[in-house]
């Protein structure tokens, strides 16, 4: 994509300082000299926890003063700017490198989206989507998400509006500590690889997860190996998430549903809610839905993912992709200790480290392996036969 000429205001040494000598890792310490110089950031305090620097961005004044007061309120933020419409937002972004924003969709002139692209593109920035948009068009959120939005979070009615503004807060704390990369040109698509797979492949993602699962399916071929993914998203965007997939990769994607028969070329997603996925019992493997609590922290849980798959542990492959928590780290330790093949995406390449990190910290990764190796390396370990190695 070209660059467009409603950028006028992003110069050469702009975007040169979003494009350090490694442009594929971009982080808030990348402007810490430039922050360093602006007024009103603790800068080496002892025993002071650092003040995250927050950006809002909305076009109603009404709400903008009541997420600065909130933000306020927590002393690991700071409310450094408020803009009503992109224009403003990418002068104060060029100002005061935020650590972190929130961003509305709907605003006069450009809309959100269009300048969270442009804003990821020239100048990453962890950004927390905020918008009364999120849960009607759910496709929006996604599109968020898919391009580099940390978070999207719904703008609620009056009545639930103190407990969503708790949310957003610690949310924002969440995002200002992830990992944004700068968005790539599109390149053609990599040659897929196929083979003959006897192994299932269980899948585990959080945070972060919309990019990692399209660029791990996106490096599959039709006859894939049977794949169970379990991903912390809404139910409403679970259901846009596969539809996107299934427009996209190659393989078959769908919603799981229980009972459903495992087969190469078949990819199945938990469909969040109250349900967790698990696969199942028997001779012929299966997609189980189970009604239960929350574990980890949520529902659906790669922990109940894992573990499901003990039983036949031999044959299964396990992959921990980005995500906040410890979800599946408990799962891939007792499926490693049974003989399983566990993989985890490396820190570099996440958009939060906190899953697979917590699965390193119990010895249960066998293979690290980037986002842009991710599906090769799974593959190897999938197909019939002797696994193949699959680096560190």
């Amino acid at each position: 994509m070209n660059r467009p000429e409603s950028f006028p205001s992003w110069s050469a040494l702009t975007i040169a300082r979003c494009c350090p000598p490694n442009p594929g890792i971009l982080h808030r310490k990348s402007y810490q000299a430039h922050v360093a110089a602006r007024p009103g950031t603790k800068q080496g305090v002892p025993g002071m926890a650092e003040t995250y620097r927050v950006l809002i961005v909305d076009d109603s004044p009404s709400m903008r003063q009541l997420l600065r007061l909130s933000i306020s309120s927590d002393p690991r933020l700071s409310v450094v700017g408020e803009a009503e419409n992109a224009d403003q937002a990418r002068s104060q972004v060029r100002q005061y490198a935020p650590d972190v924003l929130t961003l509305d969709a709907e605003m006069p002139g450009k809309s959100g989206l269009e300048f969270l692209a442009e804003l990821m593109k020239y100048r990453p920035t962890p950004v927390v989507m905020f918008s009364s948009w999120m849960p009607r068009g759910s496709e929006l959120g996604l599109e968020a998400l898919s391009l580099g939005a940390v978070a999207c979070l719904e703008k609620p009615e009056a009545n639930r509006l103190t407990t969503s503004l708790r949310n957003l807060v610690e949310t924002l704390v969440m995002a200002a500590r992830a990992t944004v990369r700068k968005t790539a040109a599109p390149t053609p698509p990599a040659q897929k690889s196929g083979g003959s797979f006897d192994k299932v492949l269980m899948v585990g993602a959080s945070t972060g997860g919309v990019e990692a699962i399209e660029t791990l399916l996106s490096g599959f071929a039709a006859n894939c190996p049977a794949t169970l993914i379990t991903q912390h998203m809404p139910e409403n965007f679970l259901k846009s998430f596969v539809t996107r997939l299934n427009t996209r990769m190659a393989p078959e994607v769908r919603l799981a549903e229980d009972g459903t028969r495992l087969a190469p070329g078949l990819v199945l997603i938990a469909p969040g809610g109250d349900v967790h996925l698990e696969l199942g019992a028997g001779l012929q493997p299966r997609a189980v839905l189970v009604t239960g609590p929350k574990v980890a922290g949520h529902c659906p849980s790669v922990d109940r993912l894992f573990l499901s798959g003990l039983p036949r542990a031999s044959r299964i492959v396990a992959l921990l992709l980005t995500g906040m928590g410890r979800d599946g780290a408990l799962g891939m330790k007792a499926l490693c200790d049974a003989g399983a093949a566990t993989l985890a995406q490396t820190e570099d390449s996440c958009v939060v480290y906190g899953m697979p990190r917590a699965a390193a910290e119990l010895g249960a990764v066998q293979h690290w392996v980037s986002l842009g190796q991710a599906a090769e390396a799974t593959l190897a370990q999938c197909r019939t036969g002797p696994r193949a190695a699959t680096g560190s």
